[in-house]
């Protein structure tokens, strides 16, 4: 069950960064694969700031979803300054 909530989580993060972050559809893989991302990298951010795990579905979407978010940012970045 624990890998069903995970890609669940995913999904729904990476759809909500998507929407946040308009730009080309990746689809339905790239949306779960960000969303998966942004959940550990958002969950490293506010472990570093101090901020406690464990606040639910919807704490857990919102952190997976700043941290895709971050994550979507720092990629248009990066492959900006390639092209």
């Amino acid at each position: 069950m624990g890998f069903l909530w995970w890609i669940v989580v995913g999904l729904i993060a990476g759809w909500l960064t998507g929407k946040i972050m308009p730009g080309p559809g990746r689809g339905v893989l790239m949306d779960i694969i960000v969303g998966l991302l942004g959940a550990l990298a958002g969950g490293f951010l506010m472990s570093t700031f101090g901020l406690r795990s464990g606040g639910g579905f919807f704490y857990t979407i919102f952190v997976a979803v700043i941290g895709g978010v971050l994550l979507t940012w720092v990629f248009r970045k990066l492959a900006g300054r390639k092209a």
